[in-house]
């Protein structure tokens, strides 16, 4: 798949459209995290999850069977619908929701951030591919600010099992980026929002049933913040990216990351009056750099051989 680019381009190749998909997933990705705080205050964590991917599921399907779509999907796609289901929305979600009950959501926001850089690392140190210079330096950044971040939160006595819980997650997300790209081409694009959120229900209603005890306590803030993670994060965001990746590719896309560790501490700040000491400005700071020096060093060509 080529990246797509039209008369009205801008640098690095994207253009009006894609910044203003970018900054609405990076948005509204990173409010996900606080509203998934608000949820498991009330209610089990992997019970509501299961719920709310079944019916972002539903909704989805019905959006694309309106739009005209099918699910006769290729393999690939196939393939990617599922990597991505369980990946995402089972491992990496499920796993954040049980660790949004000892972590912040800020915290939370910070480690999921990180996943570029995970995917740098990977590729450097598994398939032994050559960083340039701005790539390492950005590497060096953004691990330097986690480790600010950690080492702030650990002296502070943050939850060792839910920051290991985030680790993980962070790990399952980078592997299911991974995969994106076998999803976003080929047609059926909300068809495949659809099905992917059906696995994740089933592989959580599963796991839910054999380690939860299910609760729920009823208030506003846990209705609304559960019809919002359905719909926007759940569906809208989901949309953003597979769309985006098909317009611009998924390198380019993910340079929409570098925002979402200052989105996510900012909209758990307004939204929950999480608390942000000084090592935790710096680190966002400092990953934030990380991450986009990361991203950048992909935009430029190759030396010439």
């Amino acid at each position: 798949m080529s990246d797509k680019s039209d008369s009205t381009s801008l640098p690095l190749g994207l253009d009006l459209t894609a910044i203003g998909m970018g900054l609405a997933f990076a948005l509204i990705w990173s409010s996900a995290f606080t509203s998934a705080r608000i949820i498991v205050a009330d209610a089990s964590p992997l019970a509501s999850l299961s719920l709310r991917f079944f019916l972002s599921g539903l909704i989805g399907v019905a959006i694309a069977r309106a739009l005209g779509q099918n699910w006769r999907l290729t393999p690939g796609q196939w393939r990617a619908t599922l990597v991505f289901g369980l990946c995402q929305n089972a491992i990496y979600l499920g796993l954040n929701f049980m660790a949004m009950q000892w972590v912040e959501a800020s915290l939370a926001s910070i480690i999921a951030s990180s996943m570029p850089l995970m995917i740098a690392f990977a590729g450097w140190v598994l398939f032994r591919e050559k960083l340039r210079p701005l790539a390492a330096l950005g590497l060096v950044l953004g691990f330097a600010g986690v480790i600010l971040i950690m080492s702030a939160r650990l002296s502070a006595g943050v939850d060792v099992l839910g920051v290991a819980l985030c680790l993980i997650a962070a790990a399952a997300l980078t592997v299911a980026t991974l995969m994106v790209r076998g999803a976003s081409a080929g047609g059926n694009l909300m068809m495949i929002v659809g099905l992917q959120m059906f696995v994740g229900a089933i592989v959580l209603a599963v796991v839910s049933a054999l380690t939860e005890t299910v609760h729920v306590t009823p208030s506003w803030r846990l209705g609304i913040a559960f019809i919002y993670t359905t719909l926007a994060p759940g569906l809208l965001a989901t949309w953003i990216w597979f769309s985006l990746v098909g317009r611009i590719g998924a390198v380019r896309a993910a340079t929409f990351h570098f925002l979402n560790p200052f989105f996510g501490v900012a909209i758990a700040a307004i939204m929950l009056g999480e608390t942000l000491g000084l090592s935790d400005v710096i680190g966002v700071a400092i990953i934030t750099i990380g991450i986009l020096a990361v991203q950048l060093s992909k935009q430029v060509p190759p030396p010439p051989v």
